[in-house]
């Protein structure tokens, strides 16, 4: 079965990567027809990369972590750019019709028949043109989205007011990260630096809401040790999120048991004794793909995953204490919501991470960031503390939040 998978996802990346690659090919290289060499040293460059990424994306689920990270680096950057490139030529489409009817409109009102010189059709001219700009746009993007990735979190502090919030807890903290995606670009320097940071805020709970790791325990254990660290008058709390089921969920929970972080699957626990809340936490919308005997994750927490359980999360509790639920994906919401669920933290979209990629989020999950009320219900969503993939984010900063609740 983990065979099987592994080959569709190697054959839908291959073909992903020939529609991208060729189009780039088409638009950056061919169309512009450019002079020897730099027809040849285009087409050699885009085949070059094409190549390293998918060599890439096979060893990185098999060759050792060292000998992935330095080419994860450069395959994932690449990637990104790629992204870029791709949406500017695409907004480019629709102009290029109009712009070769300006310039030979031009070119004959000079008495000329829509040649600007020899060799250089109108057509020509538009294709070099864009071209140029494409890839001069493109990279000035990926520069300021791998700074924006790179650089040190922010602290996003977010008041959450809720009708039933005790009184006696009014300025409750709860910091929250999600998606940190430690891996191969995503090292134990930025991980350290989490804690600090987090810990700094000196907040009364800490929740990691999902995709921690992108990797086994057995080659990430030494990146994610500074976890150990994390400390919170209640507790430090973690829900799975489909890249960790990717990674084998029920290794890492047993892992970060050893770290002192409690995890939560499809279950709940009392804060604050009698006139305080429940907890309660959910395994991710992706777990039902990975039962017993399935994928890399083939055991269950205390019989309690692997599905999404929002009801057996929520049962048999007091209805009148308000109950904060830890859910990876968003898309949990509306059934939380009609449960009663006063506030659900989650994250898994990223804000989108790389713009224009908002859009095709947007239509997978309900809500891409921030706070968003259904009913008597609330939810925040992070944008992530880390990133997948590309080492870059656009119009999405990465953060660190600080909830505070009050009545």
């Amino acid at each position: 079965m983990r065979i099987a998978r592994f080959a569709i996802f190697l054959a839908i990346v291959l073909v992903i990567n020939l529609i991208f690659h060729g189009y780039l090919w088409l638009r950056l290289v061919r169309s512009p027809n450019w002079p020897a060499p730099w027809g040849r040293a285009g087409t050699a460059t885009i085949a070059l990369f094409a190549l390293v990424l998918s060599i890439s994306m096979f060893l990185m689920h098999s060759a050792p972590h060292g000998v992935v990270v330095p080419l994860a680096w450069i395959s994932f950057t690449w990637m990104g750019l790629v992204f870029l490139f791709f949406a500017l030529l695409l907004v480019t489409e629709p102009l290029r019709p109009v712009l070769r009817l300006v310039i030979t409109a031009r070119a004959g009102g000079a008495g000329g028949q829509g040649e600007l010189n020899p060799g250089l059709n109108a057509g020509r001219m538009v294709a070099r043109s864009v071209a140029i700009v494409v890839l001069a746009g493109g990279t000035i993007l990926g520069i300021a989205a791998v700074l924006s990735a790179r650089l040190p979190v922010g602290v996003r502090t977010v008041a959450v007011r809720l009708a039933r919030w005790p009184t006696e807890l009014s300025g409750y903290t709860v910091v929250q990260l999600s998606d940190i995606h430690v891996g191969e670009t995503v090292g134990k320097g930025f991980v350290e630096s989490l804690v600090r940071r987090a810990n700094a805020l000196d907040p009364d709970m800490i929740v990691i809401t999902g995709d921690l790791v992108d990797g086994s325990v057995s080659d990430l254990a030494p990146l994610t040790a500074p976890l150990a660290s994390l400390h919170a008058r209640d507790g430090v709390w973690f829900v799975t999120g489909n890249h960790d089921y990717y990674s084998g969920a029920s290794a890492w929970v047993e892992h970060l048991r050893t770290l002192g972080i409690r995890e939560l699957r499809n279950e709940r626990v009392s804060i604050g004794g009698e006139r305080g809340f429940d907890l309660a936490g959910t395994d991710d919308y992706a777990a039902r793909g990975f039962g017993p005997g399935r994928g890399r994750d083939r055991g269950q927490a205390r019989g309690q995953g692997n599905e999404q359980d929002i009801p057996r999360a929520l049962a048999d509790r007091d209805p009148r204490r308000p109950v904060v639920l830890l859910a990876h994906q968003p898309r949990a919401f509306p059934e939380a919501a009609a449960l009663g669920v006063d506030l659900q933290l989650s994250g898994h979209t990223h804000g989108g991470q790389l713009f224009p990629m908002h859009y095709l989020t947007r239509l997978r999950q309900p809500y891409l960031a921030g706070l968003h009320r259904r009913g008597d219900s609330m939810i925040y969503v992070s944008r992530g503390t880390g990133y997948w993939g590309p080492p870059m984010r656009l119009g999405a900063p990465p953060e660190i939040t600080r909830i505070v609740l009050s009545p």
